[in-house]
């Protein structure tokens, strides 16, 4: 059936969509568009304004506030009154948007391993914290956020991220229990290697690699098989956000083409 969608599965949700300047934020905004949801985006990058026109000129809906910074209360704060202004209420929150930073714990310093922890969970806990009251207030909604795969396992070089993503799991269940009397569901999908600008960072794995061939079988068995295309992550999104998933809660979705399976 190829990438064909059932139309309208969103109609009527106000979704934010975080990190929508580039990559999986970039190819959610226009996915949920298409499925008729009422999207709000954001980005720390201050040019990120061209997804919100790409999506209007396609007859979607969408407002983009730009830059701001979500691992700060005030950031999150601002991102939701931007929303409640456009849209007058929120549905679903997509917490996407995140920056990791990568070396061998031996080679990292604290302030980088902080800040990654930052803006890995805290951009999250601020995002849902301040959505939390405007989502109870709609009656019920979705909360989704991205994992992945070194959520599931201890990944080499990737200490500082895997770290933060495990803890983003354990916030994620957390939330699950605590919003369900409140029908807002709380669900994570776990990702392997996406075609992002992020994963330009494994390059560096490939040099390390070939100065030290002894690396080689530490991370044979820790590094995708194979891409996963940003729609693919959107499609899961999608269908965490839409009422086909209604019993859906507490639970992580691996779309890794099989990478936690070997």
């Amino acid at each position: 059936m190829g990438r064909e969608t059932v139309a309208e599965r969103l109609a009527g949700k106000v979704a934010i969509i975080t990190g929508t300047g580039s990559g999986m934020g970039r190819a959610a905004a226009l996915m949920f568009a298409r499925e008729g949801a009422k999207v709000v985006g954001c980005d720390i990058n201050p040019a990120a304004g061209a997804t919100a026109d790409e999506v209007r000129a396609a007859g979607g809906e969408m407002v983009s506030l730009q830059p701001i910074d979500l691992s700060l209360q005030a950031g999150a704060e601002q991102l939701v009154a931007f929303a409640l202004e456009h849209f007058g209420g929120i549905d679903v929150v997509y917490n996407n948007a995140a920056m990791a930073y990568f070396a061998f714990v031996a080679d990292m310093d604290y302030d980088t391993f902080n800040k990654t922890q930052r803006e890995e969970v805290d951009i999250i806990f601020h995002l849902c914290r301040a959505a939390w009251p405007h989502l109870i207030a709609a009656g019920g909604g979705s909360i989704i956020c991205i994992g992945s795969t070194s959520a599931l396992k201890g990944t080499p070089f990737f200490a500082p991220y895997t770290a933060a993503k495990h803890g983003m799991v354990g916030l994620a269940r957390a939330m699950a229990n605590e919003l369900g009397r409140h029908s807002i569901r709380v669900n994570t999908v776990h990702p392997a290697g996406v075609k992002t600008a992020l994963t330009g960072a494994l390059k560096r794995l490939d040099e390390l690699i070939a100065t030290d061939p002894n690396l080689g079988p530490v991370f044979m068995n820790t590094l995708p098989t194979s891409w996963v295309d940003a729609d693919d992550i959107s499609s899961a999104v999608v269908y965490l956000a839409s009422d086909e998933s209604r019993f859906v809660t507490g639970t992580e979705l691996k779309v890794d083409a099989g990478n936690t399976n070997r």
